[in-house]
């Protein structure tokens, strides 16, 4: 499986897994606020170190700016989610995480 593929079945795990009654995913169901938090900043860099390795032919601002919107826009779907809420500080959350990936991949350059 090459680096590109592990990173479009990350995406479409990520997207799948926030658009589910997180209460029915029993080992989530406990989350604190703290965690979840964590849970983003971990998801947003794993996602954005996946996609710095895959070399997309765009620079790693575009790149910064794509994955900080997939996050935005799973944030818009949760508004109008039955089982979900929009949090500010979850995309404050993504915004970390994307930032950390950037910032490591740029100090081992």
């Amino acid at each position: 499986m090459t680096i590109r593929s592990l990173f479009f079945i990350s995406i479409f795990i990520v997207f799948i897994l926030s658009i589910v009654n997180i209460r029915s995913i029993p080992s989530f169901n406990y989350f604190l606020f703290d965690t979840d938090k964590a849970a983003h900043v971990l998801i947003y860099f794993y996602l954005t170190y996946l996609g710095l390795l895959s070399r997309f032919n765009i620079s790693k601002f575009t790149l910064f700016l794509i994955i900080f919107i997939f996050g935005f826009f799973i944030e818009i779907i949760h508004i109008f989610h039955p089982y979900r809420h929009f949090e500010y500080f979850d995309l404050l959350a993504n915004l970390f995480g994307v930032t950390i990936a950037l910032l490591i991949n740029k100090l081992k350059s």
